[in-house]
């Protein structure tokens, strides 16, 4: 269960900009989870809450925000959805197709006291 190092590294992640931003409590996280990133939201929000005992994340929220997968594709140069790799192209049939959005795992926002 990758989650859970997912998790660790933003309790670390948290922490190290505590220090430099000088707070001492998250609320809320809200972090942008694209379909391609591979996480289990549900698994991630399990992970968070027991890595978060006793740190400066206690009792926070975590917010996800899924964004939609999005490609390009190569045989017919159109901007297309994806739910997955290697989807093939709903125009063309092609299976080239770059990904475009979809596989972020970033932090959107803090709340923060």
């Amino acid at each position: 269960m990758h989650e859970m190092s997912i998790a660790e590294g933003l309790i670390q992640l948290l922490e190290d900009q505590a220090q430099s931003q000088q707070f001492t409590r998250v609320k809320t996280l809200w972090l942008e989870i694209g379909p391609l990133a591979a996480v289990d939201a549900h698994a991630l929000h399990f992970c968070f809450e027991a890595v978060a005992r006793d740190t400066l994340a206690e009792g926070a929220l975590l917010e996800i925000i899924e964004l939609p997968g999005r490609g390009w594709c190569l045989g017919c140069n159109a901007l297309i959805p994806i739910r997955q790799r290697y989807d093939s192209c709903p125009q063309c049939g092609s299976h080239q197709v770059q990904v475009t959005q979809g596989d972020e795992l970033r932090v959107k926002e803090l709340e923060v006291d």
